[in-house]
């Protein structure tokens, strides 16, 4: 008898005592597959809940859409439920903020857009605040992609653009962000609102 005919038979001969061992089994689970007998784990709730917003620029068909998506944080502190300073307190003045919540908020746009005297070429865009209670507040659009909101990452910023800030009559309890298409089709305005705090920046449609 061979040498490899022998290790054959008895591994054939393991094999039939370890079956009848039940130590054998036709078909395994994974460790880490979920049991199918068991309802699915529930989804991960968001203590600020994200949004998507945005708008078509022009002709709803064929005119360019802009897109935000971004977290929308409370004025309440999510576990003690204390009221929160926004602006100068939670939101330090004259220094880069997240402007958002969990990962870094992110602008898509199919158009080039001009705010002011600053162009923004279409594609992606991470954004960020730079708010100022005498100054000048800014947002910048950043190539820093894919990543949480904070640190914030400086380095590479694509453009800054000034803001207007405005006292709004009521408050508002959580982070707000719109984008709004003007009459004449050709641009609109970015808003920003939380607190009693408006920031907002007209732009338009680059030709």
């Amino acid at each position: 008898m061979t040498k490899s005919l022998r290790f054959a038979l008895l591994a054939g001969a393991a094999l039939v005592v370890a079956a009848g061992a039940g130590i054998v089994r036709a078909q395994s689970t994974p460790p880490d597959a979920p049991d199918p007998s068991q309802p699915p784990a529930p989804a991960r709730v968001r203590t600020s809940p994200h949004e998507t917003v945005g708008a078509v620029i022009g002709d709803r068909r064929t005119g360019p859409r802009i897109t935000i998506t971004y977290g929308r944080p409370f004025t309440k502190h999510p576990k003690s439920g204390e009221v929160r300073k926004i602006w100068g307190g939670l939101v330090a003045w004259d220094k880069p903020d997240r402007l958002g919540a969990d990962e870094a908020t992110l602008l898509l746009t199919q158009a080039a857009l001009k705010f002011g005297d600053v162009t923004i070429p279409a594609g992606a865009y991470t954004l960020y605040i730079v708010p100022s209670e005498t100054g000048v507040s800014r947002l910048a659009f950043s190539s820093a992609l894919g990543k949480w909101g904070v640190p914030v990452d400086e380095s590479r910023d694509v453009a800054r653009i000034a803001l207007e800030k405005h006292t709004l009559a009521a408050p508002i309890d959580q982070l707000t962000i719109a984008v709004e298409g003007n009459s004449a089709g050709d641009g609109g305005l970015l808003k920003i609102a939380w607190e009693t705090t408006q920031f907002a920046a007209a732009f338009t449609v680059a030709k």
